[in-house]
This record gives structure tokens, C-alpha cells and sequence, in this order.
């Protein structure tokens, strides 16, 4: 694709894996390496023209060998993260200089489909910004000092957010930009305090990310079911 349509995906990768214990980015998730589900995806998509992969110090290399394996066509540039997740995606973004629109997606995210990207693409091409999220099935609660409930949000109104995360390219050049040291959980939160629109779009319960080894358990077990051991 080109002109207004031309999409980078940023995979963001660079994390320690602390939580996890160790590197989880490698581990066999049915008949390929964690990793390469999301990578594979991307490299297939009629939406994607070009992937930037951001990785660690620590696993830059195997990195670069699991590439250099799967002979991705669309990947043509891995580069270092950073100390935070935001600036390992600013790393990532500023490969992609020359896009129309990016999408950030976590490479601990293996579930990743075709009709999400779809769905997020349609979202952002509209409004500018979009961020896969699904409704949250539990009541939550706010709660304030010595654990005292404050209120009960309307179940309706929640979402819990995931990636792919897409936005016009300037819109995310200059969130970054202006939110300079300051700390974001995600890169919607930076775009929308750049005063930008952002919607959510319907992600997968299934698009759910390994941060412990619990999540790789359940994500094993939905590899099988999908038949791909």
C-alpha cells in the first residue's frame, strides 16, 4: 500500500521480562517461537508494508538469527529499545519516519489476527487514532487510601486496552514530543493528552499478553486448540 494507506508496524520487544523470569520472547509456543506469531502475522498482512522490530540489548542478536531464519520480507529494520517501553516505541516510530500511519503492537501479544488489524485500521482511518480494547466482564472497584472503596464505575463504560495501537504518524510524533520525560502506561494516553481523538476498537480476549508463566501455560493450551502444535 501506498499514500494514506501505507502502514508500519512497530513490534516492541525489548522488555527484561522480569515478571516472567527470564526471556519470554523465545520460548516454543506451539511450532514456533513466541515471537514469530506476531512477526508472521504482520509479514503476511495485505495492510502491512513495513516492520520495525525493537528489542533488547540482551536479545538483539537472537533476534536478529530469528529473522534472518524466517526470511521476514516486510522487516527491514531491528534496532534497540530503550529504559521504558515508551522510548523503546519512540526508537521503533522513528524507523518508520516516512509512513502514514503506524501501528504499535507488543511482541508478548502472540495472538494477534488479520481482522483485528483490520478492525483497527478501519477505526484509525477515520477518527486518526485507535486502540484494540475489549469490555472487562468484572465489576471494578476504586479504591482509595487503607483500601476504602470510593465508587463503582459503570461496567459499561470500561474497556481493557491492548495492541495494536494505530495512529497518523505526525499525530504520534508529536505526542511523543510533547510529553518529552513523562511517564504514559500506553501510547493512546500520550496521543490523547496531545489533544488528539482516539477510539477503541474491538480487539480478542484471546490477544491477551504473556507477562508470567501462567500466560504462557494458557497460551499453550490455545495453541493446541488452534491446531498449531
Amino acid at each position: 500500500m501506498t499514500g494514506n494507506d501505507s502502514l508500519a508496524a512497530v513490534v516492541v520487544a525489548a522488555g527484561s521480562g522480569r515478571r516472567f523470569g527470564g526471556d519470554k520472547l523465545f520460548c516454543r509456543l506451539g511450532n514456533r517461537p513466541l515471537l514469530a506469531w506476531t512477526l508472521d502475522v504482520l509479514d503476511q498482512s495485505p495492510f502491512v508494508s513495513l516492520v520495525v522490530l525493537v528489542l533488547s540489548e540482551a536479545n538483539l542478536e537472537r533476534g536478529r538469527r530469528l529473522v534472518g531464519r524466517r526470511n521476514y520480507g516486510k522487516l527491514r529494520s531491528v534496532c534497540l529499545g530503550g529504559p521504558r517501553r515508551q522510548d523503546s516505541v519512540w526508537n521503533g516510530v522513528r524507523e518508520a519516519a516516512g509512513w502514514e500511519w503506524v501501528a504499535i503492537h507488543d511482541g508478548a501479544r502472540p495472538f494477534l489476527t488479520e481482522d483485528i488489524l483490520a478492525r483497527g485500521f478501519e477505526t484509525a482511518r477515520a477518527i486518526g487514532g485507535a486502540v484494540a480494547a475489549v469490555p472487562v466482564k468484572d465489576t471494578i472497584k476504586l479504591v482509595g487510601p487503607g483500601n476504602v472503596v470510593e465508587s463503582t464505575p459503570r461496567r459499561a463504560d470500561l474497556w481493557a486496552a491492548q495492541t495494536p495501537q494505530i495512529f497518523r504518524y505526525d499525530w504520534l510524533v508529536d505526542a511523543y514530543r510533547v510529553a518529552g520525560d513523562e511517564d504514559a502506561t500506553d501510547d493512546g494516553e500520550l496521543v490523547q493528552r496531545a489533544g488528539f481523538p482516539t477510539a477503541v476498537y474491538l480487539g480478542a480476549y484471546e490477544n491477551f499478553k504473556i507477562t508470567t508463566p501462567e500466560d504462557l501455560a494458557l497460551a499453550r493450551m490455545l495453541a493446541r486448540r488452534l491446531r498449531c502444535d
